[in-house]
Order: structure tokens, then C-alpha cells, then sequence
């Protein structure tokens, strides 16, 4: 099976088998092939209101590589979801009519809260029996932050797709996740670097304007669920994954090291401070930055430091698996 995440930064593939039933309820997926390609299909999305065409033509140069890949793979089942870059564009019926084109399959663009409940199915798996729930799981995207509360995954049974996933795999059943609460908001580092954060490196104007913002945004999130109730934060995707790597002081970026990788909110404070202290192009000396996430990281460890300091959390752990893991366990749950 073979999921695809298409967001407002970056696409990303992930090509996989279900675990053996005899690796338990907990197991992972086995991955076969996971990338990501930067195509930034939100490019100026939050000005226009459109996607611009050269973001499209990025996005379809990645997608038939992709395509290539799968059938060379033989694959059965291939679901893409489309997030917040594809939620809010004018022209997503011409974004639509290039994936059917170049994939073969119809994008599906999910709303927020779907988008919340993938991220989270992802991103709990796997984790020890010492990490303590309930859970708020933030997904930190390029032009959305999903915020999702839900409990630790349970064994077995039937379950509703919209609150959990469960996979009957021969005689072993795959754990659920629950979810409690879901919601989806309009700060991402993408959206928040393009609308205040214009110098190279930011002045301590704009950060305090995308600082005001993000307040209030992260504030609202968590009234509408109850993270500050959560006993552990995790947090997903590419922000926070690169906050992680340049807190441990990685040589390179090393997704085996970051997994699981808990930092303190004082380490989260220091690397924002120290990326929005930077330019770009001093950001691209770090060794685990990714290039086209240079320009958009300050933003995206702004966001989670605030998120930190809104909900009362002392630390966060980060997840490498998160809404395109969710995608492929929901290729697994529907196939039986």
C-alpha cells in the first residue's frame, strides 16, 4: 500500500507492509520506501488565495517520480490526502485534475479535523508504556497546526475510522488509537513567515507580531480541546523534527536519533531564539537542515515553543511518524 501527504510545504511518499501478526499489537509498519520532496505548493497561498502555477508544476514533477515508483513496486492501494494548501485554494479543481492526471487517483482534501485524527494514529504508535497519556499531539504544517487529544492505543476490536484506526491483520489485531478532541488552525510556517516574518533574519517587530498572532490562535486551540489536561506533549512533522536535531547537536539529520527524542521547553526556547536570530543563509549551515526549510523554520520552532508555553508543558517528544503513517494505516483498515 502506499500513502501520500501532500501538504503546504512538502509531499512526501511512504510505501509499506503490515507487520507480521506475530510482532504484536504495537508493531510498526514496514516501510518499503519514505521520502519527501519541498515543493512549497502553498507559495504565497495566504496573499493570492491561489496556488501558484509554478508551485503546481514542482508538485507534478514530484508526483510522477512517485507514480514511477509505485508501479514499479507493484502496489494495490494508493491513497493521497491533500491538506491545508489544497483546503484553501481557489483553484483546487486545477490541483485535482493534475494529480488524476499525472497519479491516476483522485486526491482526497481532507478537512482539519480528518487531517488532526491521521496525524495522531501516526504519531502514538510505538510509544512506551512509560510515556504517559492522555496525549496532545501537535502537527506542525506548513500552512496549519492540528491539535489532537486522545489516550493511549488499546488492543483489538472494531472501531470507527473517524476516532481511531484498527487493522485485522491474519489472527492479531492492531491496537486502536482513541481520539478525544480535534482541531485544526490556520498557523503554520509557512503562512506565519510569509504574512510577519519578512527580514533576513526577522526584526524584533515582526517576530513580536507573529508572536501575537500565534498566541492567540494556540490559545483558541486549546479551548476547543483540552490539552492543557494532556500529561505529554508529541510533537510531528518538520519543524519540530528539526528543532529536535539541532538541540541534540546532530552531525546530520538522523530520524533514528530524533524518534522518541524528548527536549525540555528551555531547549525549544534556545534553538527558536537562535534560529530567528539567524539568516537564511546561517541557517543553512546547520547540519540537519533540510534546504528548503530554511527560510521557514523560525516560524515553525516559534509555533511549538508557544504551544509549550500555552499548555503548561515542561517537555516534548518527537514523533517521525505521524499523518502519512495515518494514511497507510487507513489503507490497512479499509482493505481488512
Amino acid at each position: 500500500m502506499a500513502a501520500i501527504d501532500c501538504g503546504t510545504n512538502s509531499i512526501r511518499l511512504l510505501v509499506a507492509d503490515l507487520p507480521e501478526p506475530s510482532a504484536g499489537p504495537d508493531a510498526g509498519l514496514v516501510d518499503v520506501v519514505r521520502r519527501m520532496e519541498i515543493v512549497r505548493l502553498g507559495q504565497d497561498l495566504d496573499r493570492t488565495g491561489w496556488l501558484a502555477p509554478e508551485a503546481l508544476e514542482r508538485t507534478r514533477r514530484v508526483l510522477i517520480g512517485y507514480a514511477t515508483r509505485i508501479e514499479s513496486l507493484g502496489v494495490a492501494r494508493v491513497r493521497m490526502c491533500a491538506t491545508s494548501a489544497s483546503r484553501d485554494a481557489q483553484n483546487a479543481g486545477e490541483f485535482r485534475s493534475m494529480v488524476v492526471d499525472t497519479l491516476g487517483v483522485e486526491p482526497e482534501v481532507v478537512t482539519g479535523d480528518e487531517e488532526a485524527r491521521l496525524s495522531f494514529i501516526g504519531a502514538v504508535r510505538g510509544l512506551g508504556a512509560d510515556v504517559a497519556a492522555p496525549y496532545l499531539v501537535v502537527d506542525i504544517g506548513g500552512g496549519s497546526t492540528e491539535f489532537v487529544v486522545g489516550g493511549r492505543p488499546t488492543g483489538g476490536g472494531a472501531a470507527d475510522v473517524d476516532a481511531a484506526v484498527s487493522v485485522a491483520n491474519g489472527d492479531a489485531a492492531v491496537s486502536v488509537a482513541a481520539v478525544d478532541a480535534a482541531v485544526s488552525m490556520d498557523i503554520g510556517c509557512v503562512r506565519m513567515t510569509e504574512r510577519h516574518l519578512h527580514g533576513d533574519p526577522p526584526t524584533p517587530e515582526e517576530v513580536a507580531a507573529a508572536e501575537a498572532e500565534i498566541t492567540a490562535v494556540v490559545d483558541r486551540a486549546l479551548s476547543a480541546v483540552p490539552g492543557r489536561e494532556a500529561a505529554t506533549l508529541i510533537g510531528v512533522a518538520g519543524s519540530v523534527t528539526t528543532v529536535v536535531g539541532i538541540a541534540l547537536g546532530l552531525p546530520e539529520y538522523r530520524p533514528d536519533r530524533i524518534h522518541h527524542a524528548r527536549l525540555s521547553y528551555a531547549e525549544v526556547a534556545k534553538a527558536t531564539a537562535d534560529l530567528l536570530a539567524r539568516s537564511v543563509a546561517e541557517r543553512l549551515t546547520i547540519p540537519v537542515m533540510h534546504p528548503g526549510r530554511a527560510d521557514v523554520i523560525g516560524a515553525g520552532a516559534l509555533i511549538l515553543r508557544i504551544i509549550m508555553e500555552r499548555a503548561g508543558m515542561t517537555s516534548v517528544i518527537a514523533s517521525e511518524h505521524d499523518i502519512l503513517d495515518g494514511i497507510a494505516w487507513s489503507l490497512a483498515q479499509t482493505s481488512g
